[in-house]
C-alpha cells in the first residue's frame, strides 16, 4: 500500500510547475534581438546580488518550515508583491529607504528561519510581502535603457521563483532533526549577513 503523498512535496511540485508555466511563454515567444536581452538581463539581476539571494532563499526556506499552504503561498506572494513593486521603480517614483529594506529582509527573515518561528499565515504573509516591494522597486530602477520593462520583469521574477524553489528544495531537510539544526543555522547565515547589508547601507 502506497503511503499518501505529503503536503509539502505537493506544494514544491505545484510551485516547480508554475515555474515551467511561466518558463514556456517566454521560450517559445518571437522576440526581437534587444527584447530578449531584457528577459536575460532580468534573470539574471537577482542573482548578481547576494542580499537578493539570501533573502529570497530565505522565503523558501521559512515556507517550507512552516509547511502548506505557507510553503507555496509565501513564494506566490512575494514574486506577485515584487512585481508591483518593480512597477513602481519602472515608472520612476521614488521609494525612500529601498537598499535598508533589503538589508533588513535579509536580517528578518534569516532570524525567522533561525528562530523557526511560527506566526499566523497572514503575517508571515505581510511580513514576505513588504519586504517584496523593496526587492521589486530596486529591480525596476534598474531597467536598462531600450529594453523591454515587460520581459525584464517576467525574467527577475522568473529567477525570484528558482531562488525560492531552491529554498524550498534546503528546506524540506526540516524533515529530519539534524536538518532541523541545519537550517536553523543557515538562518542565523543569513541573518548575520543581514547584520552587514544593514551597516553597509547605512554607511
Amino acid at each position: 500500500m502506497r503511503p499518501p503523498r505529503d503536503d509539502t512535496w505537493r506544494g514544491a511540485w505545484l510551485w516547480a510547475m508554475a515555474l515551467v508555466l511561466l518558463w514556456t511563454p517566454c521560450a517559445h515567444a518571437h522576440v526581437e534581438r534587444g527584447q530578449a536581452a531584457g528577459f536575460v538581463t532580468g534573470f539574471g539581476h537577482p542573482w548578481s546580488g547576494f542580499d537578493h539571494v539570501l533573502a529570497m532563499m530565505a522565503v523558501g526556506i521559512w515556507g517550507a518550515q512552516l509547511g502548506a499552504p505557507a510553503v507555496w503561498l509565501l513564494p506566490v506572494v512575494f514574486p506577485m508583491v515584487m512585481a508591483h513593486g518593480a512597477f513602481l521603480g519602472l515608472i520612476g517614483l521614488a521609494l525612500p529607504g529601498v537598499e535598508v529594506g533589503i538589508a533588513l529582509s535579509a536580517l528578518l527573515l534569516g532570524a525567522m528561519v533561525w528562530g523557526e518561528v511560527r506566526p499566523k499565515l497572514a503575517v508571515a504573509a505581510l511580513v514576505v510581502g513588504a519586504f517584496a516591494v523593496c526587492h521589486g522597486h530596486a529591480h525596476g530602477t534598474e531597467l536598462p535603457a531600450g529594453q523591454s520593462g515587460l520581459l525584464y520583469s517576467m525574467g527577475f521574477v522568473s529567477a525570484t521563483g528558482c531562488l525560492h524553489g531552491l529554498g524550498i528544495a534546503l528546506g524540506l531537510l526540516h524533515r529530519w532533526p539534524i536538518g532541523q539544526l541545519a537550517l536553523r543555522g543557515a538562518g542565523a547565515l543569513i541573518a548575520v549577513m543581514g547584520v552587514l547589508f544593514l551597516w553597509r547601507a547605512l554607511t
